[in-house]
C-alpha cells in the first residue's frame, strides 16, 4: 500500500498532545511509520514536502522528518504535469502547497493522502480523485479490509 503524509501530518507529534484527537492522530501516526518501518506500507516523498520542512524553524523536528525520506519508496521530483495538475486544483479550492501535495500523490497513484488538515480533507476528497483521510481514519478503514 503506497501512502503519502503530508507536512502537518510528519509534525503531528509536535503538537500539543494534551488536546485528545491530537493524541490521537499522533498514535496513528506512529503507528502508520511503525508499518512503514516493517514495510507494510510504502512511503512517498515529494519535493513539496522537502520544502516545506526545510522551512521547519525547529531544527531538531527538521531533522527527524527528513530520516524519512531515506526511507520512501517513491520520490517525486517537480514536473510538469504536477504543476498542471496542481494549478488544476488549485482553480477548485485548494492552497498551493497543499495542491502541490495532493498532485504529487496522484503522479504516483498513492493509495491513500494521509493528513491532519480538516479543511484539506474536506476539499481535496471533492476534486483530487485521492483518498485523502486524517490518520484515525485511515487506521479505521484498514482495519475494516
Amino acid at each position: 500500500m503506497l501512502i503519502y503524509l503530508d507536512n502537518c501530518c510528519f509534525n503531528r507529534p509536535y503538537d500539543d498532545q494534551t488536546h485528545a484527537k491530537i493524541f490521537l492522530e499522533t498514535q496513528a501516526k506512529l503507528y502508520i511509520q511503525e508499518n512503514i518501518l516493517t514495510g507494510k506500507y510504502k512511503l512517498v516523498w515529494s519535493y513539496i514536502l522537502q520544502f516545506e520542512n526545510d522551512e521547519n524553524p525547529y531544527f531538531s523536528h527538521k531533522q527527524e522528518i527528513r530520516k524519512w525520506k531515506s526511507l520512501a519508496s517513491e520520490l517525486v521530483s517537480a514536473s510538469e504535469n504536477i504543476i498542471t495538475k496542481a494549478t488544476e486544483y488549485q482553480a477548485h479550492g485548494l492552497h498551493v502547497k497543499d495542491a502541490l501535495h495532493c498532485a504529487c500523490a496522484f503522479s504516483v497513484k498513492a493509495d491513500y493522502f494521509i493528513t491532519t488538515d480538516k479543511q484539506l480533507i474536506k476539499t481535496a476528497r471533492k476534486i483530487t480523485g485521492l483518498n485523502v483521510v486524517n490518520p484515525l481514519t485511515f487506521i479505521q478503514e484498514e482495519a475494516s479490509e
